[in-house]
This record gives C-alpha cells, structure tokens and sequence, in this order.
C-alpha cells in the first residue's frame, strides 16, 4: 500500500510524525505538508505566488502553501504514481461539527477526495498531544480496517479523544453535530494604533445528541464521519423551480 501524508500544522508537528512512524510500519508512506502552521485555512489554493518544494532532513517535503496545495501539487507534480490513500493530521485539536468546513486538516484529504482516492482525516480532540502515541495507532487500526464495503472513494473525518489506547475500546460511525455561532471578533490595536481583529473562539456545542461525532468523544469513543462534496440543497431546489418557473 502506498500512502500520502499531509497535514495542516505544518511538517515539523508532533502530530503528523507520529502518524508518519505508525503508518511506515505498514505502508510505503510519502509527507507532503505545509512548512508552517496553516490551521483553519480550509480548501484554498495559492494562485497569487509560486510555491517551493524542499525536502527535510527526516525526507518529508515542505511546501510554503496550504495543505490543500501539498496534496494538490503532490498528486500532480511530485509523486510518480497514484497513492491508493490519502490520510491528513493528526490534528492538535478537534474538526467535528461546522468545523469541517475550515479544517485544513479535513482540507487536505478532502484533495485526494476529490482526484478519486481514499482519504482519511484525523484529528485528537484536545490540544496539547496528550496521548500521541495512542492516537496514531487507533489511526494505523482504522487504516487497516476493512473499508472495501464503502463507496470508493472515501472521506472519513477521524476524531481521537486524549486518552491511553487501552481506554479507546469503541469506533463508532457518527454524523457531523452543530456548534452555536462563533463569538464575536476580539478588538485591538497595533503597535501604530491602529484598530485590529482576531478571529474569536468557536461557538459552544449546539447538537451533540446521540449519533453525532460530538456525543461520540464525549463518551471516549473514537468518531468517524463519513463526508461529500455534493453542497446541492435538493429540497430547497425543488422549490426554486417552483419559484422561478
């Protein structure tokens, strides 16, 4: 099996080797990642700008982009062959719920998703890399499982609570719950007083009723959510046919 690794906390986190180390054991395994930290920068593409691949001392290449491109230029421009997986993280924090949508962690499989291949984000649902090591081996097991019964291709998005791979006895199937609205900006000023903002925190947990990948982890379970692509409202297009004749 050949995999292609990416990430959105940059080639050097903590996060991305421990699933580089767990997942060379049982793969031909190739890092492709951002040279810095590129969180909640979601789906985007740099079009304004070249972009530079280097290699690492460890062999893992860096772009100076976001996880999108690495796995975009990857695919297009630096590997010889199809990967027949694409895998993201292990993200310093969750992606559960509308945070999907920013994740550049989900961001990034979501590429390979979208050239025909099997991706898997994952995440840990607390910051800090309290058991790692953990994760990154619930990570090889999910990669190891079974999945032939899904459509191809796949996009799982992986949510792994901080605990002792002991503790993380269940993997359930989960839906993506809700989160209230993000609160409001926070107001500053630079050195030159000028007024500046900073994005505020996430909104609380609006729905995490059973099933949902919020409810999951909150019991200690590991989440995986299946996604798509398809943005199509097709109720609401019916009713705009209605509306326009």
């Amino acid at each position: 099996m050949k995999i292609l690794i990416s990430n959105d906390d940059g080639y050097l986190a903590p996060g991305i080797n421990a699933l580089a180390d767990q997942l060379s054991s049982i793969a031909d395994i190739v890092v492709v990642a951002p040279d810095s930290n590129r969180s909640g920068s979601s789906n985007s593409l740099t079009l304004d700008r070249p972009l530079r691949v280097m290699k690492s001392d460890k062999g893992f290449l860096s772009i100076n982009g976001t996880p999108s491109d690495c796995v975009h230029i990857a695919l297009t421009g630096v590997l010889d062959e199809r990967p027949d997986l694409v895998v993201s993280g292990i993200n310093q924090g969750q992606n559960m719920g509308d945070d999907t949508l920013y994740s550049g962690t989900v961001a990034a499989a979501t590429e390979g998703f979208l050239f025909g291949i099997p991706a898997i984000a994952f995440s840990q649902v607390n910051h800090g890399w309290a058991e790692l090591d953990s994760a990154a081996r619930i990570a090889k097991d999910i990669v190891l499982r079974n999945l032939d019964a899904l459509h191809r291709p796949f996009l799982l998005n992986v949510n792994i609570p901080n605990r002792p791979y002991a503790e993380l006895t269940r993997t359930v199937a989960t839906r993506l719950g809700k989160r209230h609205e993000s609160e409001p900006v926070i107001r500053t000023q630079d050195p030159h007083g000028n007024e500046i903002f900073w994005i505020g925190p996430v909104g609380k947990v609006k729905e995490a009723s059973e099933g949902t990948d919020f409810h999951a982890t909150e019991q200690g379970w590991v989440s995986v959510t299946p996604l798509q692509i398809d943005l199509t409202h097709n109720a609401q297009l019916e009713r705009l046919r209605q509306v326009l004749g």
